[in-house]
């Protein structure tokens, strides 16, 4: 079973590290990547740019609407993914756990949907 691992990250939190301590959560979250790939865990990961550089697209009554950023109601921004392969959801968190970024953002956990039986139920 596949579930994606969203990685959201609290800037104000990374900039109050020491010096370097961001650099060694990368490594170690590289690592950690190499380690889970090597086990079947990791099926990928990418890490995005940074929410400044963002557009958010919304339709409404037929009209297009582009405005900068992502404009959450929150610190903590989208940083990064990862499509994880595990048994179930208790493997999924307890994987998700292990990431570093857990400690100054956020790791949201959710079940990827099986889009080919979605097809077959609309008949596309």
């Amino acid at each position: 079973m596949q579930f994606l691992a969203l990685v959201y990250v609290d800037n104000e939190m990374l900039e109050a590290l020491p010096a370097g301590e961001p650099d060694a959560m990368m490594r170690t979250c590289l690592q950690h990547a190499d380690a889970l790939k090597a086990d079947g865990k990791l099926v990928g990961f990418q890490q995005l740019e940074d929410a400044s550089t963002a557009k958010s697209v919304r339709i409404r009554n037929g009209r297009t609407r582009v405005v900068d950023g992502p404009f959450a109601e929150t610190k903590e921004i989208l940083g990064g993914f990862n499509v994880i392969e595990a048994a179930d959801m208790d493997e999924a968190v307890r994987i998700a756990a292990e990431f570093p970024w857990a400690r100054t953002g956020c790791i949201e956990v959710r079940a990827v949907r099986d889009v080919d039986a979605v097809r077959r139920r609309v008949g596309a």
